[in-house]
């Protein structure tokens, strides 16, 4: 792992950020949650406020071990029945191409896998962003399903492959 970066839970003031990212059609080229509107910074914020008290997601901001700097989010949510959906974004698109997207998702696989005690994650990624589904492929995700627009991939913990010294989750704050 790199350890470039951190996660902890999303803050209300996230919003300041995060609001400009949803208006960004680069960011959401390839990804099923297209924004149908014009996202205004209350209603970021009042999406935020939502998702940061439901019970059954995890979500994080991914932040830059060097400054902090907020620069994209993943998650885990729909838990149930140990299992959960993941997703993930980096939403400031100077750091793209960094391995920053790797790093995140073996951060919050190991958070779900270890903390959460979840026996499979799985997840949807356009067929055309073959830049996740390389880093998705080397992590362990394997394809179950393929649509028109998207494939379905799930990781089991048992064939989660990566070495986890337990020092790394300290990287992870759900507080």
């Amino acid at each position: 792992m790199n350890n470039l970066i951190y996660l902890r839970a999303l803050h209300q003031d996230d919003a300041k950020t995060s609001y400009a990212w949803r208006n960004n059609p680069l960011i959401w080229e390839f990804t099923k949650f297209r924004a149908a509107r014009h996202i205004t910074f209350e209603i970021e914020s009042a999406w935020i406020k939502n998702v940061i008290n439901k019970d059954n997601e995890y979500r994080f901001a991914i932040c830059m071990k060097e400054d902090g700097r907020y620069i994209g989010n993943v998650q885990l949510i729909d838990l149930k029945e140990h299992s959960a959906e993941f997703h993930l974004f980096i939403g400031d698109v100077s750091y793209w191409g960094k391995g920053i997207g790797k790093e995140a998702t073996d951060l919050i696989l190991q958070y779900g896998f270890i903390n959460l005690g979840l026996k499979f994650i799985y997840l949807q990624v356009h067929r055309e962003n073959l830049p996740a589904m390389s880093i998705y492929k080397k992590i362990g995700f394997v394809v179950v399903n393929n649509t028109e627009e998207f494939i379905d991939m799930e990781i089991q913990r048992e064939s989660y492959q990566t070495v986890i010294i337990p020092n790394d989750l300290s990287d992870v704050s759900a507080a």
